[in-house]
């Protein structure tokens, strides 16, 4: 390698080196958009009947609903359809309700996930609440039967195959990361802030 090109290449070291701050922020911000996105998507009616699955089966989340699994199976509507008597069982079923109330929490959490640019508390506590968030997700990979492939005779079905549902979830592997990094940098600058370490 010749000296001009160790310079070059040196630079481009130092150059990507400096950009982790920026990776960092990008993180925070890619986190707000999903979830401020997904989290307003919860106010539509159709994404509420669509998280049904995944909160009947939870033993974390079930006791939201009023109906037991898998009693659903018989009132789930494709998107964008609307069926009076199934609508009217999401209603006594608390699904809307429930909904909502998650639609503010996740976009609460991102929000404050992106508010770490400027303090490290808020982004320490909403890192924390995203982390918490992404393993309740991730548990439905184990209690939600419609994420894996039926067996409907093709022979193609079950674990690794992820049907659209588990495909869905199994991005918040990603999400899971990238909170983890943005807490320890919240955690890096509450040391230095408070502790001059």
């Amino acid at each position: 390698m010749t000296t001009k090109a160790k310079h070059l290449f040196f630079s481009l070291l130092r150059i990507t080196a400096s950009s982790q701050k920026l990776g960092i922020d990008l993180i925070r911000i890619a986190i707000l958009i999903i979830f401020v996105w997904i989290g307003g998507l919860k106010f539509y009616n159709y994404e509420a009947e669509g998280i049904v699955p995944f909160v009947a089966n939870s033993p974390f989340m079930s006791f939201f609903y009023a109906k037991d699994a898998p009693e659903y199976k018989d009132y789930k509507l494709k998107e964008g359809e609307y069926n009076e008597v199934k609508h009217e069982w999401h209603v006594q079923n608390h699904t809307y309700a429930f909904s909502h109330g998650l639609g503010i929490l996740i976009i609460t959490i991102g929000l404050l996930v992106f508010l770490g640019i400027f303090s490290p508390e808020l982004g320490f506590a909403g890192a924390i609440l995203a982390i918490i968030m992404t393993l309740g997700t991730l548990s439905f990979l184990i209690t939600t039967p419609e994420v894996w492939v039926p067996d409907l005779g093709s022979g193609e079905y079950g674990f690794p195959l992820l049907t659209g549902a588990g495909r869905l979830v199994i991005k918040d592997t990603a999400i899971l990361a990238g909170s983890v990094v943005v807490l320890s940098e919240s955690a890096q600058r509450l040391l230095k802030k408070y502790f001059n370490k």
